[in-house]
């Protein structure tokens, strides 16, 4: 068990910043308050109230948008490890990460074909 008290004390002294970070911002911290502040952030869509039970639709950009981050966000997740491990993953790991970016190629393919990729 003596093993893991630094563990916890360092959870606690983290934990500790952190409450008091959020505290001392909310006491210390400007107050100008106005309408464009509290109103809830829609990826840059001004937000409208529903109007007779109909919900305002997103465009479809913005879900391929996180659709790329996604694909990014796994891609390295997966390329960094099998790149600190290259040596000893052998010919083996080279035919799974071949694997691998062929799958996320399809995805980007993807991404392209729908004009996620094309900023306007």
């Amino acid at each position: 068990m003596n093993a893991y008290v630094p563990i916890f004390v360092l959870g606690a002294i983290a934990l500790a910043f952190a409450v008091f970070s959020v505290v001392i911002a909310s006491v210390v911290g400007p107050k100008r308050y106005n309408r464009a502040k509290l109103e809830a952030y829609e990826c840059g869509i001004e937000p409208l109230p529903p109007t007779a039970g109909f919900v305002q639709r997103i465009p479809i950009k913005y879900y391929l948008t996180a659709m790329l981050f996604i694909i990014f966000d796994i891609e390295i997740v997966f390329l960094y490890p099998w790149a600190v491990a290259f040596d000893s993953l052998g010919w083996f790991g080279l035919a799974a990460m071949t694997l691998f970016i062929v799958n996320v190629s399809v995805a980007y393919a993807y991404e392209w074909r729908r004009g996620g990729l094309s900023w306007e």
